[in-house]
């Protein structure tokens, strides 16, 4: 275990995947939102080794997408951010397995998984997606485009019974699973592709 990722006995943490290719501000306003809304402790950013939805094509090396998003949270002064390549360390692809990892290790912590709108959309093609949900809440934020299409998902509409109303999302990490909520607040526009793009990148 790296030395920034120890947790106490009791904690509430945020699992935040993606590829971070690159990190962005976007990243640290929804990570933001979900400290506040959620009332976390931690949000952990896991740094993919490669997400099995995307193309190899145009990631960068891992290490560098490690070293990047360290570096951005620590001018952004968030102390609450932990970046993390622990799914290379724990040998995990799926999402599923990384969640149950994680349990596993750390059986006195409550995490929440966080995903944006536009993934929420993409649930049903994540590997055993349904025992997902079982395992862990999850927390939606809002994404430009795809916050209203979210909302009325196949995922959503599975889990409408789950769902805590947002004035209740400070709830959601004390929610046995399957538990969703959806939170509002302003959107960024900010996105890893759009950024590659103008640099000139694939």
């Amino acid at each position: 275990m790296k030395r920034n990722e120890a947790l106490a006995p009791g904690m509430t943490v945020g699992l935040l995947g993606g590829s971070f290719n690159p990190a962005h501000e976007g990243h640290l306003h929804l990570t933001r939102m979900c400290l506040r809304a959620l009332a976390l402790d931690r949000i952990w950013w896991l740094v993919s080794p490669q997400n099995p939805l995307k193309s190899a094509s145009g990631m960068a090396p891992q290490a560098a997408r490690v070293k990047a998003a360290e570096e951005l949270v620590a001018k952004s002064g968030e102390p609450g951010i932990v970046v993390t390549d622990i799914e290379t360390r724990l040998r995990t692809r799926f999402t599923i397995d990384t969640v149950r990892a994680l349990k596993a290790r750390h059986h006195d912590i409550r995490f929440v998984w966080l995903m944006g709108a536009d993934n929420l959309l993409q649930l049903p093609r994540w590997a055993k997606w349904r025992e997902l949900t079982r395992e862990v809440p999850i927390a939606v934020y809002p994404r430009p485009d795809f916050t209203l299409k979210a909302r009325l998902s196949p995922a959503a509409t599975m889990l409408k019974s789950a769902t805590l109303d947002q004035s209740d999302a400070a709830l959601l990490a004390h929610v046995a699973p399957p538990a969703l909520v959806f939170l509002e607040g302003p959107e960024h526009p900010a996105s890893a592709t759009s950024i590659r793009a103008a640099r000139g990148e694939s």
